[in-house]
């Protein structure tokens, strides 16, 4: 491997160089050519003018110069081949082409970068000397705040050239960060490529460590989606999930600097917000709301409103009388049941069942009706009055109130599926007067949107992906799959990070709840963020937290990343301000992780040092780089120096000893560069077994 940089000649470098501003001018001409359309003329009205403005401006965005951000990070040299396919002498390069964020074409439409998600591009990312598809040359460069400064060679086919890890590329993975996450298109390994880039008719489950990359592999699988299959997720619609706010500020900046501007972003609360959340849940009561035996107990309860008639209808139309019998009516509901059709739908198609009946005697006593009369019929107030008493409207969250406020309607419906003791535990101390007036809870919101699609069916995306999926409850599960009943998903997760009650045991059980039980299983196991030393301590928790379930094996070795400090105890605040400044001292971003309940003390300490702190979810910048982050938020995030307080209360604040490792587990593993755990109180057990001197 060869690599060169500005002070080693500049010829080859000179070159590329050229090739950028070159590529970028381009950029900007199809730019500058979007901007110069004009549609005055080609627009019959001023709804489809409206409609063509927006693509065009969306157009405009998605064309934007980044001056930090390369334009192209790679190049491909194709070896030359004959016309029966075989290769000639690997000195001589047929193609040459440049790999980047996005495709860049001159004035005469040839492309000057090719964008990463093409298929040519794909050998970028996979060709290896032990099977180099046909690529000669492969070429990585060096940026330095948008400027090129170096690049770096591999010859694919010179057996004379020894295999080395890429020194950019390692250098690019661990470049210091501040800000929202970036992309990794540059630095995507094989084995995650494979991911990115695997069909969209199947759900792929990305079970990955500390580290891995797993959620930059979800996030550029919807980027590779879009461009394979724009026109289809146009239609259907694309959907990231995330644990909450903070994490999806974090990464709302990745697709955008693909090229994709349209994706939806939201959380499991967002999505299912049917009414305002003004309580919480004991433990014990989140988990038996969020098992999904819940929903065989919802679905009866919104059956139990279906009467079996006992009635005739009589339909009067002038001077005619027609009566539907009891029985008929009978068989017409008992049908609709049998059916399974979602409730609103049966209730729907009701009257027009009556109404056929009707029609059905009046073509029998010689009349010819038509569908008007039958719609006619089916609006009688007579056929209206059956419908209402037969097939009652069923308000969602009036059922979930009712079922957990009434003893006796919850005890009817979850006979055999809930315990005596676990219907006590769901059911309210003092019912509320009203859906207005209850304290709604997070997992109470789940309940109403199961009952809402069993109402009325929920609108299914084309694909969805959900991160940090194993701290979803099955009920959770069912509503996520909901979403994507008709598409495919990327389920994104780590089993030793589930930190609530009811943390996914197993992905089987997980995706048999999302509805995707065929969805293939990956396994990411090679750390590139997270340094051997730190990744190697925090693994000490999971044989106690996560039995079965192998440590991250990382790529990265880094003497002295990890600290551990014992303190006195009236002397850890201040122990925790002074290493925070000394984080302070390195390049790159700095997160203080502590128990929730240490925040406010670690707050104070901190504004009376004078060292200014972001809370989760603000933005770090070159003037403010120190986030402050309760331990309940830290997941998914990400920094380059982490001073992790107080290891001990992060356990206990949990409800059960393995939540509490778990969260803990998650805080150990933030850092990109160094990890330095203070304590004034002993370290947790699990946590101390083996050697480690504390400096």
């Amino acid at each position: 491997m060869s690599a060169a940089t500005a002070a080693d000649g500049d010829d080859p470098l000179a070159r590329e160089r050229a090739h950028l501003a070159a590529s970028r001018s381009a950029l900007r001409a199809m730019r500058e050519d979007v901007q110069s359309l004009d549609i005055r003329d080609v627009t019959a009205n001023w709804v489809n003018a409206a409609v063509l403005q927006s693509q065009i401006e969306d157009r405009i965005k998605a064309l934007a110069d980044l001056s930090h951000t390369p334009l192209f990070f790679g190049r491909l040299d194709y070896l030359p081949t004959t016309q029966e396919g075989r290769r000639l002498a690997p000195e001589a390069h047929e193609t040459t082409l440049y790999i980047g964020r996005r495709h860049v074409h001159d004035a005469e439409g040839d492309p000057m970068v090719i964008d990463w998600r093409a298929p040519v591009s794909q050998p970028f990312y996979r060709a290896s000397r032990k099977d180099p598809q046909n690529v000669g040359l492969r070429r990585r460069f060096g940026y330095t705040a948008g400027d090129l400064t170096a690049y770096e060679d591999e010859h694919l086919t010179d057996p004379s050239e020894a295999e080395q890890t890429s020194r950019l590329l390692r250098a690019e993975i661990e470049r210091p960060r501040v800000g929202p996450m970036r992309d990794i298109v540059a630095t995507i390994q094989p084995e995650q490529d494979e991911i990115v880039r695997s069909g969209l008719s199947g759900t792929v489950c990305v079970q990955g460590g500390p580290g891995t990359g797993k959620t930059a592999v979800g996030l550029h699988r919807v980027a590779y989606l879009l461009y394979a299959h724009r026109e289809r997720l146009a239609r259907t619609g694309t959907l990231v999930i995330g644990p909450n706010r903070s994490f999806l500020h974090y990464i709302e900046q990745v697709l955008p600097a693909l090229g994709e501007l349209e994706v939806r972003q939201s959380t499991v609360d967002e999505l299912v917000a049917h009414v305002e959340v003004r309580g919480e849940d004991t433990a014990a009561a989140a988990v038996v709301k969020g098992d999904a035996r819940m929903a065989r107990v919802l679905r009866r309860a919104v059956r139990s409103h279906v009467t079996i008639p006992t009635e005739p209808v009589v339909v009067v139309r002038g001077s005619r009388r027609w009566r539907v019998p009891a029985y008929e009516l009978e068989e017409i509901v008992r049908e609709l049941l049998d059916r399974d059709i979602r409730y609103g739908a049966a209730r729907d198609a009701l009257p027009q069942r009556i109404a056929h009946s009707v029609l059905v005697r009046m073509e029998q006593s010689g009349e010819a009706p038509d569908d008007r009369v039958q719609d006619s019929v089916a609006r009688n107030a007579a056929v209206k009055a059956a419908v209402k008493a037969i097939w009652p409207p069923v308000d969602p969250a009036k059922l979930v109130l009712r079922l957990l406020s009434d003893a006796r309607f919850l005890a009817e419906h979850a006979e055999g599926l809930l315990s005596a003791e676990e219907q006590v535990t769901v059911l309210l101390a003092k019912p509320p007067r009203s859906v207005r007036s209850a304290k709604w809870t997070a997992a109470d919101t789940v309940l109403i949107d199961e009952v809402t699609d069993l109402v009325q069916r929920t609108q299914s995306l084309g694909h969805v992906v959900v991160d940090e999926a194993q701290d979803l409850s099955p009920m959770q599960y069912r509503a996520v799959g909901r979403r994507c009943s008709t598409g495919s998903a990327t389920v994104l997760g780590d089993l030793a990070q589930g930190t609530t009650p009811w943390a996914t045991a197993s992905w089987a059980e997980a995706l048999a709840h999302l509805g995707k039980p065929e969805a293939a299983v990956e396994e990411l196991t090679a750390g590139f963020r997270v340094p051997r030393e730190v990744i190697a301590y925090a693994s000490r928790l999971l044989p106690h937290m996560s039995p079965g379930l192998a440590p991250v094996s990382s790529v990265r070795e880094a003497p002295g990343s990890l600290a551990v400090r014992s303190v006195p105890g009236d002397g850890l605040d201040g122990a925790v301000v002074a290493a925070c400044a000394e984080s302070l001292r390195h390049e790159g971003s700095i997160g203080l992780i502590a128990a929730d309940a240490r925040v406010p003390a670690l707050a104070a300490a901190l504004t009376s040092a004078g060292l200014p702190y972001l809370s989760p979810g603000e933005e770090t910048t070159a003037e403010a780089r120190l986030t402050l982050v309760p331990a309940s938020l830290a997941k998914g995030l990400e920094y380059d120096y982490v001073v992790l307080d107080e290891p001990s209360p992060i356990v206990t604040a949990e409800p059960d000893r393995r939540t509490g490792l778990r969260r803990l587990y998650v805080a150990l593993t933030r850092a990109v560069s160094g990890l330095t755990v203070l304590h004034a109180t002993a370290l947790p057990p699990e946590l101390s077994q083996g050697a480690l001197t504390e400096r």
